[in-house]
């Protein structure tokens, strides 16, 4: 059985035994149980995260106490605050668990290494960025364009796992509704 990572990264190119070794070797291991923080707002943010099990929620808390979801992110996944990430500055955003995680985490002078080293993780990352920037681009267009129980659909048909795994006061926030008007979709 091909671990996750290589077949992960394999779905844009493929790898080498030796190739997949090398880059395996640049990233830790961590776990983390659910409720604990991965990041937390004003952190510095050294990895960026690969999911290798679990399930995660990025998130600002804004003035009044009020949690905004940015993302959920599961197996297969990768999470960071990546303006933090890349800046090299504090954390902006709120990384917690939702379930008991294990991570595969890449440094960013590692990741500088791997893309230099291998053109073939330089492509994949760039892959990666460019459907991340796509999938943002929809989040946002979906929050100003469509109502509710739209956003409610799209993402049931996007991730009609997720529905099942994360509690419905988070889905709510997440969908900027609150904990009733989710139950109305829901039943």
């Amino acid at each position: 059985m091909s671990h996750p990572l290589r077949s992960h990264i394999e779905k844009i190119t493929p790898l080498t035994d030796d190739e997949f070794d090398y880059i395996l070797s640049h990233f830790t291991t961590r776990t983390y149980k659910r409720h604990q923080f991965v990041i937390q707002k004003g952190d510095l943010v050294r990895n960026d995260h690969y999911i290798i099990s679990g399930l995660l929620r990025a998130y600002h808390t804004d003035q009044d106490g009020k949690e905004h979801i940015i993302q959920f992110a599961m197996e297969d996944w990768w999470i960071s605050d990546y303006q933090a990430y890349f800046n090299e500055t504090a954390a902006t955003l709120n990384i917690d668990c939702l379930e008991n995680v294990e991570l595969l985490c890449l440094s960013l002078p590692n990741r500088e290494k791997l893309c230099a080293d291998l053109h073939k993780v330089e492509h994949f990352f760039r892959r990666k960025s460019n459907f991340g920037y796509i999938a943002l681009q929809q989040r946002v267009l979906s929050l100003l364009n469509n109502n509710a129980r739209e956003r409610y659909d799209q993402l049931l048909q996007q991730y009609p796992t997720l529905i099942q795994r994360v509690p419905k006061t988070v889905l709510a926030s997440y969908l900027g509704v609150s904990r009733e008007t989710l139950s109305r979709f829901s039943s």
